[in-house]
């Protein structure tokens, strides 16, 4: 499990409803964070895995179960993922994502 960063949290706060926050943030603390594939360049810190994670928080547009199919596509290539979320050219466009 790679904990929450707070900005995770912040988005995840943003796009889901009060009933599913918790549920999203376990499936991202648990299944999108140091267990996808390709992930040990990015390092010990939670914050390496932020432009993953809100990539796939922005392609699940605040829905669980979108959520899980985005969380199972970066275990894919989570490259892809995060060019289907416009973060793929530049490394600090997901800093500007606003939900």
């Amino acid at each position: 499990m790679t904990p929450l960063t707070a900005a995770v949290a912040q988005k995840i706060e943003a796009l889901f409803a009060p009933e599913s926050r918790e549920a999203a943030g376990r499936l991202i603390a648990e299944r999108c964070g140091a267990d996808l594939p390709l992930s040990s360049h990015m390092g010990p810190d939670p914050s390496g895995f932020d432009r993953i994670r809100f990539a796939v928080l922005k392609l699940s547009r605040g829905d669980l179960e979108q959520l899980r199919r985005e969380i199972d596509g970066a275990h894919i290539d989570w490259r892809d993922t995060l060019m289907a979320a416009g973060f793929g050219t530049d490394i600090r466009a997901h800093l500007q994502w606003k939900p």
